[in-house]
């Protein structure tokens, strides 16, 4: 099985308009900030060693205003 990784991310569209999570081999998603920090506070109490990766893919047409 092949690992995933944040690239193979980016290039699927269901997790456009989310809060993504890579972890020990898992993705994980939220829709909220909120809930994103949620999930990786339980990531850090699971697998303390490992450093997550998280990003945030916004929708298709959304303007990121850039100061």
């Amino acid at each position: 099985m092949r690992k995933v990784e944040m690239v193979d991310i980016f290039k699927n569209p269901r997790y456009r308009g989310k809060h993504v999570i890579l972890a020990a081999g898992k993705i994980y998603t939220a829709k909220t900030g909120e809930g994103a920090s949620k999930i990786l506070e339980g990531i850090r109490k699971k697998h303390p060693r490992v450093t997550p990766e998280i990003a945030y893919l916004p929708k298709a047409h959304s303007l990121i205003l850039w100061l």
